[in-house]
């Protein structure tokens, strides 16, 4: 299906009065929605199908507004701006202990050094340590344990004086 095929499908929907209309096809999937008469608010979602080989996996859809985050973000990044961030280098499950029976790595005012580990990380069943690369003194985590993380989410600071 080419895009002169999916206006004119938009067109019609909107034309019909239809609220929403979804086509799944082999190798895409389109839904159309609109709404009540009056208005002309016409939204459309169109998604590749996967390979047949692999799983379909949808990545949810994070809608924020940009004034608040500027508004908390800004006072924190003064307070912290002596801090170094480790981040995650990784999308996974955070975890401050090595096994459940285990102290954890590092805690608020640990010293650590470059190449300690700082925590570990499982993504597809596998354990990832997570090696600082900073010499300084643990300040705060900011992930609680078992938790999922994201790529290049912060972790913890660090006071590298």
């Amino acid at each position: 299906m080419d895009i002169r095929e999916i206006q004119n499908l938009i067109k019609f929907v909107a034309k019909s009065g239809a609220t929403e209309v979804k086509l799944e096809m082999d190798d895409f999937k389109i839904t159309i929605k609109t709404t009540a008469e009056g208005t002309e608010s016409t939204t459309t979602y169109v998604q590749q199908m996967p390979m047949a080989a692999a799983p379909q996996m949808l990545a949810p859809q994070v809608v924020s507004s940009p004034a608040v985050s500027d508004t908390v973000s800004a006072p924190a990044s003064d307070d912290n701006s002596k801090y170094i961030t480790v981040k995650s280098p990784i999308i996974g499950t955070f975890y401050r202990k090595p096994a459940p029976d285990k102290p954890v790595f590092v805690e608020v005012g640990s010293s650590i050094g470059k190449g300690d580990v700082l925590c570990v990380i499982e993504a597809m069943k596998l354990f990832n340590e997570i090696e600082s690369e900073v010499s300084g003194k643990i300040v705060k985590v900011l992930v609680d344990d078992s938790s999922p993380v994201e790529f290049d989410q912060p972790l913890f600071l660090v006071d590298p004086s």
